[in-house]
């Protein structure tokens, strides 16, 4: 079992800190690493994936970061019931490569593959799916999870532990192995339908009234765009295309996963590309031609599964692109009722001339079991900011007090700045969750700098 200590930083580059980081490549090298966590002075530890958490949920100042991506073994494919038993060091790139030409796919994926199963739950992550098929852990049958005290307890669904570990950031242990039920397709293609909207409300009409037609939906909106254009943006929906929707000389192989890439540049590159490149200039004119270039209609589109899911895996050290500084992802979430509390955060967002290369709009089903899961009924919008913009702090106070002030929540997964005041009001279980941490961890041997930045 390596360990070295190193910086570790999120997928957004804002907030490096040093920390012990320890791969264990067995569980009883887990084991061993979790009852070290424990020790006099130690300063705990928390596991950690493929570092797509966008801020510090996956680091430890001072403490031990136990990498378990060396855990990775899928122990049991039941291709007629379709079961997957894995290790949760396994990745949904993986999954994915195994499960394709069985005819099966994972549940839930974000806007990455390469994400781990342990990472999914702990995050809960959701995907343009979530209005039919909820977060993550609503397919994961049971895990196993390590817990402080150095035991393996198996954990079923409905029970608190399973409730507070999905979604909980890692802190009630470090999940070993998990049972997930997959969605099964006949092709590894994507059939897509294209539209534009001319305005948010113009989208949020849209959605509202023809989401339902659709497994999977999501909307690209221009942050840029403002006036009659505010919010201007391209809707794109689609599922699974049927075999019978494949022309006759794709389907000797309909279940192939080819996603390419990109050539993969140099870090030393990425490390020096400069603070300004993504500007309002630069950030207004790919919007522009990115709207400008979408079909204002078009119907059944066959896209490759990494196109229409995972656009950016394609770009190596796409996360660079912001600079040194690194950057901001805001995600947030407020009731179907609270529309408007959207439409003001656009505008000041818009207003403000904040030059987010990536902005999504996507509306979320029922919520999930998991105490601090994201998902809620309702409108939720992710964007990005580079870290270096001035005034970035205390403008996005201002938007947490909105969306504080509309009942709904921020991300976890995605944060690195959330005032702890409001973290209790947008999460009503927060004290069922410390409570259960409390007692299944009373010396924290589980922590990160998230946990004690909330006070979690």
């Amino acid at each position: 079992m390596s360990a070295d200590t190193v910086s570790v930083t999120g997928w957004g580059r804002t907030a490096p800190t040093a920390a012990r980081l320890v791969r264990p490549r067995t569980y009883e090298e887990a084991v061993s690493a979790v009852r070290a966590c424990g020790e006099a002075g130690a300063r705990g530890g928390i596991a950690r994936g493929l570092g797509r958490a966008y801020g510090d949920a996956a680091q430890n100042a001072g403490g031990s970061v136990l990498d378990m991506t060396a855990l990775d073994r899928v122990h049991v494919i039941d291709a007629d019931q379709g079961l997957v038993l894995c290790d949760a060091g396994v990745s949904l790139h993986r999954l994915m490569e195994l499960l394709l030409p069985l005819g099966w796919f994972v549940p839930v994926t974000p806007g990455t593959r390469y994400v781990t199963v342990g990472g999914a739950i702990g995050a809960d992550i959701h995907g343009k799916n979530h209005h039919v098929s909820g977060a993550f852990t609503r397919h994961v049958l049971s895990l196993e999870l390590l817990t402080a005290d150095g035991e393996i307890r198996t954990v079923g669904r409905g029970t608190p532990l399973f409730d507070a570990t999905t979604g909980g950031m890692g802190l009630t242990g470090v999940i070993l192995t998990a049972t997930v039920r997959l969605q099964p397709v006949e092709t590894s293609k994507m059939a897509v339908d294209t539209e534009r909207a001319g305005d948010l409300d113009d989208l949020m009409a849209r959605l509202t009234a023809t989401d339902h037609r659709y497994r999977y939906s999501v909307a690209w909106i221009d942050l840029l765009a403002r006036g009659a254009s505010m919010g201007r943006s391209v809707l794109t929906r689609g599922d699974h295309a049927p075999l019978d929707a494949l022309p006759p000389r794709r389907r000797r192989d309909p279940l192939a996963f080819r996603p390419g890439s990109f050539p993969a540049a140099p870090d030393v590159l990425a490390d020096l590309l400069p603070e300004g490149l993504l500007g309002r200039r630069s950030v207004g004119l790919f919007n522009e031609l990115w709207y400008r270039k979408a079909p204002r209609a078009r119907v059944g589109e066959l896209q490759r599964i990494s196109t229409f899911f995972h656009p950016l895996d394609g770009v190596p050290h796409w996360n660079r692109i912001y600079g040194r500084g690194g950057f901001v992802q805001y995600q947030f979430v407020v009731g179907h009722a609270r529309a408007e509390a959207v439409r003001r955060i656009v505008g000041r967002v818009s207003k403000r001339r904040c030059p987010s290369f990536l902005a999504v709009l996507k509306r979320f089903g029922e919520g999930d079991p998991g105490w601090l899961s994201f998902p809620m009924p309702g409108w939720t919008l992710a964007l990005d900011i580079p870290a270096s913009l001035p005034g970035l702090g205390a403008f996005l106070d201002e938007l947490d007090e909105e969306v504080a002030a509309a009942d709904g929540r921020v991300y976890l997964a995605k944060d690195s700045r959330l005032r702890p005041e409001l973290l209790a009001g947008m999460y009503p279980r927060l004290d069922e969750f410390r409570a259960l941490r409390a007692e299944l961890d009373p010396r924290s041997v589980f922590t990160s700098d998230l946990a004690r930045r909330l006070g979690l």
